[in-house]
């Protein structure tokens, strides 16, 4: 039996390997995060490393099997779900025979928790630790989710003997049925977009649709960000028949990995419009939903199923943490880039970990790296930099591209490309050294780094776990490609998870940056800083009416996010010692916003 969650955070999806084991490290603590399960390479050399670590048997499965990709999937995660019971049933017996043991983890518990309050007053009433306690975890206790993530956009074609397999074999198809072939009774955390392709393979799996007492063995949460997109995504996958059991609501920029911006859409206007719709999204999937059920002869839930709507994304303190979810009636919320300074929580090898404990608040940058042509988060003087400039410099540039997760473009072939690899590079340098004689030599050198700048993410992303579990890594250096979000900023040491957890309820501070903006300050100025970025960055002779209407909407709505914060923290309850400075801040940043000159259209 499943219980509610003692814990009132969760960690996302961080790459492709900084969370591919954090369930084994966290889960038994209650402590839900998410498994990327995008790259079965990675996915199969982690299987071979628990298997030797924990004695048990293991069996390869080649890449070349037939549907190899799912089964490998399928493989690892039977293995976490294995040994997270393990370790879970081992906590749990610690817990009721180590007094000790039993007063760590409830100071890593949540000070508002009716569960912390029922340890607290079995330790105080000196009830037999052995009979009592064990007795009170069986009936309130469960280990931290399993879940993953699927990037719907990720979604590869695949071949055999030059013949295109079907469309269950493409790269997100496939990693979806591993999914549900496994044991595990969690979610798949669907990101980047909707894929409509992908959305209707769902409906090929029972366990994404409620039985007859409405429980599902495999939920379905979906990473949005702002209101509008979850009701598109929400009902289509209702009018299937399926239910999103949760929507998990990203800052579009003061976030890790890939920055899906909205039209300057800020969070706390879209998490209160969240709050005030939630009805609405709840009834209208639920309509849809049994109209759907019913067609297929299937069970239909009288009443709507449960639905989460949590939050992550740049916040950083205990004030922020309590405000999110008492504010807005959030479910939880996610802390997802300060994990990456705790090594028992992500895969991160040491000198990666070092170089994030130094770097400043310059140093945290939105790049153009990533092969899918969407910012992405990162931070200067990693490895993957190093190593890419060094091929560029030697006129090498580009990758071997040994995996082709990210061969999407078909610019230059029907099967795909990945805009990283040295065959594309080549091609479009060879491209702009033709067209050199016609253009400045600005021009020119703008337009090369745009090609070279890059990286293969599908290596760098998984590098540092081989590192940190001195797992043999073939093939061209690459380096290590890191994606925190701006937030890492303001932490500078490494942090023990019992610290960690202490910081996020109040009980501990792991950041000393006296200087450190308010999460919903800190993402506004990123919007304006993204702003006036997009407008230099279109040259002027290119510049279109849509792009003009756009502009205009993004400021608008900063302007309205800003108006929305005024009133916010002249009303609230909470950051009265900052109120004053974060409405200077407010008006500050209207100001510039203000003085954002956007251009006029350029007639052909």
């Amino acid at each position: 039996m499943t219980h509610p969650s003692v814990h009132t955070f969760n960690i996302p999806v961080m790459g492709l390997a900084y969370t591919i084991d954090s369930p084994i490290r966290v889960a038994h603590l209650g402590i839900s995060s998410v498994i990327s399960i995008m790259d079965d390479e990675l996915i199969e050399k982690m299987n071979a490393f628990y298997s030797r670590k924990f004695n048990w048997p293991y069996q390869e499965i080649n890449s070349k099997t037939h549907d190899g990709r799912a089964l490998r999937i399928t493989s690892y995660l039977n293995l976490v779900d294995t040994i997270v019971k393990l370790k879970f049933d081992n906590f749990k017996k610690e817990l009721s025979e180590n007094k000790d043991s039993l007063l760590h983890f409830i100071a890593m518990l949540p000070n508002k928790s009716t569960f912390k309050e029922g340890l607290m007053r079995m330790v105080e009433g000196g009830i037999t630790i052995r009979d009592g306690v064990r007795k009170y975890l069986e009936e309130n206790f469960s280990a931290g989710d399993i879940d993953v993530n699927i990037m719907t956009k990720v979604d590869k074609d695949n071949y055999e003997n030059n013949v295109q397999l079907p469309i269950e074999f493409n790269d997100a198809h496939a990693a979806l049925r591993g999914f549900v072939n496994s044991n595990l009774s969690s979610s798949v955390v669907l990101s980047a977009g909707m894929n409509p392709r992908l959305y209707s393979y769902f409906e090929h799996f029972d366990d994404f649709f409620p039985n007859e007492n409405g429980f599902l063995k495999k939920k379905i949460i979906l990473k949005v960000s702002d209101f509008r997109s979850a009701m598109i995504q929400g009902n289509f996958l209702a009018k299937k028949g399926l239910w999103v059991s949760e929507y998990r609501i990203e800052s579009g920029l003061n976030c890790g990995g890939h920055a899906f911006a909205t039209d300057g859409l800020l969070m706390g206007p879209i998490l209160e419009e969240f709050k005030e719709k939630k009805g609405q999204l709840i009834d209208s999937a639920h309509e849809l939903m049994v109209k759907s059920l019913t067609l297929k002869g299937k069970p239909c839930p009288e009443m709507p199923l449960p639905l989460k709507i949590t939050a992550q994304g740049g916040v950083g303190t205990a004030e922020e943490h309590s405000f999110l979810l008492e504010h807005y009636q959030l479910d939880a919320v996610g802390w997802g880039s300060p994990f990456l300074l705790v090594p028992e929580a992500t895969a991160v090898d040491a000198d990666t970990r070092e170089l994030l404990k130094n770097a400043k608040e310059d140093d945290f940058y939105l790049s153009h790296i990533s092969p899918l042509g969407i910012p992405f988060n990162t931070v200067k003087g990693t490895t993957n930099e190093f190593w890419k400039q060094k091929r560029i410099n030697e006129n090498k540039a580009g990758s071997s591209c040994p995996k082709g997760l990210l061969a999407l473009n078909k610019d230059l072939d029907d099967r795909g490309i990945c805009t990283a690899s040295k065959k594309y590079q080549d091609v479009k340098l060879n491209e702009l050294y033709q067209s050199q004689p016609l253009m400045e030599v600005a021009e020119f050198e703008k337009l090369k780094a745009k090609i070279t700048e890059k990286s293969c993410l599908c290596v760098g992303l998984v590098n540092a776990a081989y590192l940190e579990n001195d797992i043999e890594i073939k093939g061209q250096e690459q380096g290590v490609v890191i994606c925190p979000g701006p937030n890492l900023a303001y932490f500078n040491q490494e942090i023990s998870l019992s610290d960690m957890v202490k910081h996020i309820y109040g009980s501990a501070n792991v950041m000393n940056h006296v200087n450190r903006p308010h999460v919903f300050i800190k993402e506004l100025q990123l919007y304006v800083a993204y702003l006036k970025n997009d407008i230099s960055d279109v040259s002027m002779g290119t510049i279109t009416s849509g792009q003009i209407k756009k502009w205009h909407t993004f400021r608008n709505n900063l302007s309205a996010g800003i108006q929305y914060y005024m009133n916010l923290f002249a009303s609230t309850t909470y950051f009265k010692t900052d109120t004053l400075n974060i409405q200077q801040q407010l008006i500050q940043y209207q100001s510039d916003l203000n003085e954002i000159k956007i251009p006029e259209p350029v007639m052909a």
